[in-house]
This record gives C-alpha cells, structure tokens and sequence, in this order.
C-alpha cells in the first residue's frame, strides 16, 4: 500500500548548471537571485525540510535537523523545457536535444500549416507570449490569422482570440501542427494559446493545451502502468507524455494545485501521484516578475503543513524542479539549472543526497519504491533514505 508523490515545482531552479553558459544562462540562479531580489527569504516550512542545506540561499537557514533528506539534481539531457526535464525526472534522459527555431519556422512548415487549417499566419518568431499578443493581437481580431511564435524552447505556439476562433478549432489546428512537426522538425510540444479581452487588455486564458511528442523511450509512468499501479496527474503532466501512462486535472494556479493535490494524498490508496506546480513557470518566471514569485514561495511555505498533513507511515513524498526559470535576468525563457530535491516521510531518513548527476535519480528511486522494476536512466536514492 505504499503511495509515492513527485511534485514538481515548474522553474523553481536553485543554481546554474554546469553547462549554464553554453545555453546562455551564465548567472541564472533563480531561488538564489529571487532571495537577493527579496532581501533574503522568509520560508520556515521550506527551511525546516532542508531548502537551505540544498544551497545557500539568503534568509534561509541550513537548519542542523532537517525534516527531509536534501540534495540537488543537476540535468543530464540536452535542453531546459518543462517535456525534457518531466521526462528525464521520470528516467528517459534524451541523447539528442529538440530542435529551435531562433530564426522562425521555414516556409515548408507554415506553408503546410496555413494551407491545412485555412488561414492566414502572423509573427513566426521568437516572442514572449505578453509581448506577442500586443503585437499582433488586433490584427488578428481583423483577419482571423494564427499568431504563430516560439522561443527558446523547442516550442511551437499558436495564439487565437476565443472570440475569433472557437477552442475546438484551435485545439484541431494545434492537432494538425504536431502532425507535420515530425522527423527533424519534431519539436516538443505544440502549444494552443487561447486569450481574451481587447488591445491594450488582452489576457490568456486557463484553456491552454499542449500537444507533446510521445516518449522516444520507456518512463516510470509506462512500468507503472505495465504492472497496474495507479498513477494520478495534478496539472499538465499529463500533456508532457502525451497521455501515455497518466491522465490529469489542469489548475489555472499553484493554489489549485495545492488543493487537488491535499485531495489526491487523502484519497489516494495507494500508487504515484505526479504533480506540476505551474504560476513559478507561467506566471512569474516569463514574465520576470520578481514580485509574484516572491508571493508564490510565500504561498508555497503557507501550504506546506497542509499538504503533509495528510502524509501518511509509507508514503515517500518528493519536491523538486523541471528547469530554472530565473525572473531577474533579462531573459523571459527558462534557464538550465540545476533542481532542488527534497524527499519527505514518516520513513525517510534526512540524509544529504549531495549533488545527484540526473533527475533521473527521482524516477529510478520511485520505481524502486513502487516495484516498478529498473528504468533504463539514474540511479536510486531509496537505500539511502529509506529506514526498514
């Protein structure tokens, strides 16, 4: 009857990775310059689990007597978005990185697209997606014309007025873009990008989806899946790995993750519980508002005892990042970095975990908690916490 929880907060990295200057990221640290943004951090339940014994944060405290085993994962597959990161946590770690399109997609890939879907394409560039909006969003209220764009990340996003195309057409769009984006143009994910309002107001809306490629190989969630135990999604987990393994409730904001994911461990018998914590990465990090992330780790800290709350003796509870998503650097993209981990339970030892050399590390110690057999990537953490 063990329960495993894997909850990844989205862009909470906590330090540039060792190759951080070869993807541009040189001085991205996003917990560390959030708490020098601060003036240090106030986090007493994130500091009682051992935040601060990760790395040294300002404010935080490398308490002597964590409540949890602490350590860093440091990324192993090429690329810095939320499918590489997800994937690798779950033991794929990727040999090739996604392909970008700094430049835009070529001619072959929005002609396709326009003449399949019947209309008209604006932008095809990198953009952030506020920036987009202001740019093309009347234009596109006028011509009914896709705003497609991308970014850093192996990405490409299609942008429509909920009033000047219906939801199911753009999703069918989004559906007909991951079709032709295969072989050398598979990108990650293809990405619906609904909003609202008018120039100078336009908002997006809840009713983004993304359009992920399936796995290239075997994840934790396809050995649970093989051998029937349950697995329950808390956010867009279940888009990452194109609904193979999990299905899962999307949430608009971290407080509706929090309670979807209290309602899950109270629920739950027994299984996998795979949550994305999503406003560290959607709200704050790309739009490089410090504010908003310093109120979220607030909010996080105040939601901590509830959540654990309903933690029960066999339970292996962890938290940990997909990427960093730094919001003082100029940069709206997220940054490579390496991730907190921190592994919480009735059972678990406090041990330092020291610098792990994959997120993989995660899904290998899950599968081994869970009996889900060995995954082809990382290495198990379980000895190391687990008291018998």
């Amino acid at each position: 009857m063990r329960r495993a929880a894997i909850i990844v907060l989205d862009g909470v990295g906590i330090g540039p990775a060792p190759d951080a200057e070869a993807y541009g990221d040189a001085g991205s640290n996003t917990l560390g310059n959030v708490a020098r943004a601060a003036g240090g951090l106030s986090l007493p339940e994130l500091e009682a689990l051992g935040l601060g014994r990760c790395a040294s944060i300002g404010g935080l405290d490398p308490v002597r007597s964590p409540k949890a085993a602490h350590g860093i994962c440091e990324p192993a597959s090429p690329g810095k978005d939320s499918t590489t990161g997800h994937w690798e946590i779950c033991g794929l770690v990727l040999e090739t990185p996604f392909p970008t399109y700094p430049g835009g997609f070529p001619p072959e890939i929005i002609d396709e697209f326009a003449r399949r879907t019947g209309r008209g394409i604006l932008g095809n560039k990198p953009a952030s997606g506020t920036a987009v909006l202001e740019e093309y969003g009347t234009e596109h209220c006028r011509t009914g014309s896709w705003i497609v764009y991308t970014s850093a990340d192996s990405v490409f996003q299609v942008a429509a007025h909920e009033a000047t195309v219906p939801l199911h057409e753009l999703y069918a769009a989004c559906a007909t873009a991951r079709e032709i984006l295969g072989g050398e143009h598979g990108v990650s994910r293809v990405i619906a990008r609904p909003f609202v309002g008018d120039a100078g107001t336009w908002k997006r809306t809840g009713h983004r989806r993304d359009f992920s490629l399936p796995p290239p190989g075997v994840t934790l969630l396809d050995r649970l899946a093989e051998r029937q135990v349950p697995r329950v999604g808390v956010g867009k987990v279940d888009d990452l790995f194109a609904r193979r393994g999990i299905s899962s409730i999307h949430t608009d904001s971290n407080a509706d993750a929090y309670a979807l994911i209290e309602g899950a461990l109270t629920a739950m018998r027994r299984g996998l519980l795979l949550a994305n914590v999503i406003e560290f990465d959607q709200s704050w990090g790309h739009r490089n508002d410090v504010s908003g992330f310093h109120t979220g780790l607030l909010e996080l800290d105040r939601a901590l005892p509830g959540l654990l709350r309903t933690v029960r003796d066999e339970d292996l509870i962890i938290f940990t990042a997909d990427h960093g998503n730094d919001p003082t650097t100029p940069s709206t993209d997220h940054s490579r970095e390496v991730v907190p981990l921190l592994v919480f339970g009735p059972r678990v030892r406090p041990a330092e975990l020291g610098r792990r050399r994959t997120f993989a590390d995660i899904g290998q110690t899950v599968a081994d908690f869970l009996g889900a057999g060995a995954l082809a990537a990382g290495t198990s953490f379980l000895p190391e916490v687990w008291l018998d």
